[in-house]
């Protein structure tokens, strides 16, 4: 598209950036821990995200499970290979949906968050490969 400006005395070209947003957020809820964020030696690999006493946690991308258990540090936990060298991680979940080797679609119900308010979140992840990164450059604005 073409837009005129009056005195400008240059063309110049725009790139019209889009975020990927083929990505979408696997709870609806508060933020309460941000990537990066320290609490003491432990920097957060992910974001932390505050749901409703037995919330469903959707696949953010559709893939195949690689994990589906218990896993130190991160509770019963999900992880999805989405055959492109990108891992989705789901973590401190109450009640797993799926198992492993399951192949699983976008927006997939894969686990539940606790029935007890105070402890209804979920720790998520993007990875490349085993580098975690910044959720928020991948999801949508809006949930």
């Amino acid at each position: 598209q073409l837009l005129f400006i009056p005195g400008a005395d240059a063309v110049q070209e725009v790139v019209l950036v889009q975020k990927d947003t083929e990505y979408l957020w696997p709870l609806k809820g508060k933020t309460i821990a941000y990537f990066e964020d320290r609490k003491g030696l432990h920097i957060n690999p992910g974001i932390d995200i505050k749901g409703s006493e037995g919330d469903v946690v959707k696949a953010s991308r559709e893939g195949r499970v690689v994990l589906a258990d218990y896993l130190a540090g991160y509770g019963d936990t999900i992880i999805l290979d989405h055959g492109d060298g990108f891992f989705t991680v789901y973590g401190r979940n109450a009640r797993l949906l799926v198992k492993l080797g399951d192949y699983v679609f976008k927006g997939e119900k894969i686990a539940q968050t606790d029935e007890d308010a105070s402890r209804a979140l979920m720790h998520f992840e993007i990875r490349k490969g085993d580098v975690a990164k910044n959720p928020l450059h991948y999801l949508p604005q809006e949930m």
